[in-house]
This record gives C-alpha cells, sequence and structure tokens, in this order.
C-alpha cells in the first residue's frame, strides 16, 4: 500500500512548467514519476493513434488512470518525497470532463497522497503548444479552473506555485514540504 504521506502531486496548468520543475527536482536527487500523459502520447503517436486526447479523450483518461495507476504501485515502497507530475486525481478529472464520470467513483478507495498539492499556475509568457500539446491556453486555463476545484473538493491543501524561475520553485516547493 502506498505511503501517502510521501507521494507529492504537481499538477496545475499545461505549460506552466511541470515537467521543468519535475527535472530540477530529480537532478536534486528527489524521486519522481513522469506524467502519465505525455508518455501515453508518445506510444500512441508510434502506434494506431486511437488513445491520443484530441482523438478520444475518454479512452485517454483510460489510459492514464491505468498508468498512473501502475507508477503509483511501483514506487509504493519509496521512502523519500516521490513527486507525481500529474497522475490518478488528473486523469480522474479528466474522464469525469470527457465521461461525465464522477471524480469520487473513478478514485474510489485509492489511498489519498500528501496533503499538499502544488499547482502552476496558467502562465502565458512561457506556455508552448507541442507535439504531445496540442491546445491552446485557454483550454489549458479551463483545465486549470477543473483540477483546482477537484483538489480542493477532494479536500487537499492546494499550493500555488509562484511564477519565478525553475530553481526557486523547486526551493519553493521543497521548503514547503519541510
Amino acid at each position: 500500500m502506498p505511503n501517502p504521506s510521501n507521494h507529492v502531486i504537481l499538477s496545475g496548468c499545461s505549460g506552466g512548467g511541470k515537467s521543468t520543475l519535475l527535472d530540477e527536482l530529480a537532478r536534486r536527487g528527489v524521486a519522481t514519476v513522469p506524467e502519465p500523459g505525455r508518455r501515453i502520447v508518445a506510444e500512441e503517436s508510434r502506434g494506431e493513434g486511437k488513445a491520443l486526447p484530441w482523438v478520444d479523450m475518454e479512452a485517454f483518461a483510460r489510459r492514464a488512470l491505468d498508468l498512473a495507476t501502475q507508477d503509483r504501485a511501483t514506487v509504493a515502497h519509496q521512502t523519500g518525497w516521490v513527486v507525481f507530475d500529474r497522475g490518478l486525481i488528473d486523469a480522474a478529472v479528466a474522464l469525469e470532463h470527457a465521461a461525465g464520470v464522477p471524480v469520487a467513483e473513478t478514485l474510489g478507495d485509492v489511498p489519498r497522497f500528501h496533503r499538499q498539492v502544488f499547482l502552476t499556475p496558467p502562465w502565458p509568457e512561457i506556455y508552448a503548444a507541442d507535439a504531445e500539446r496540442r491546445h491552446g491556453i485557454a483550454e489549458a486555463e479551463g483545465e486549470y479552473r477543473r483540477l483546482l476545484a477537484a483538489y480542493e473538493a477532494l479536500g487537499y491543501d492546494t499550493v500555488i506555485l509562484p511564477k519565478i524561475g525553475v530553481r526557486a520553485r523547486a526551493d519553493f516547493l521543497l521548503s514547503r514540504l519541510g
């Protein structure tokens, strides 16, 4: 069973600097888990491409849920901080948005994560679409609002990361964790 006290979620606005921050945390020796969505897009792009978010968002969200569940099981016995770039709850929010399946129903009795969830706010100055992120900033901002509302409804303490350089952001996140 996962240790929820050391499983930390990094969520928020698409294009808000999550992956860059995750790389900085990993460079500092923090265990990290990359975003399921980007891994799915890379895999689907090499194959038939049926579970891509711009093709079938529900299929994509279900794959993300499966992968995030596997990810959590893989790091279940880590003793230090483990920072997840998105993961289970983000995938559940995506599934609710795509198919109307309530987040609480999807998560069921999934063990909770660390009480603090770190969110990257919309940051248009650094936002960029790419091969795995084809939506625009308006869609990213809508996703951010859904995620913020879901984490708060689930009783997590949401910490909005400041719009500062990646090293300072990593310092901020780690100082909040103690």
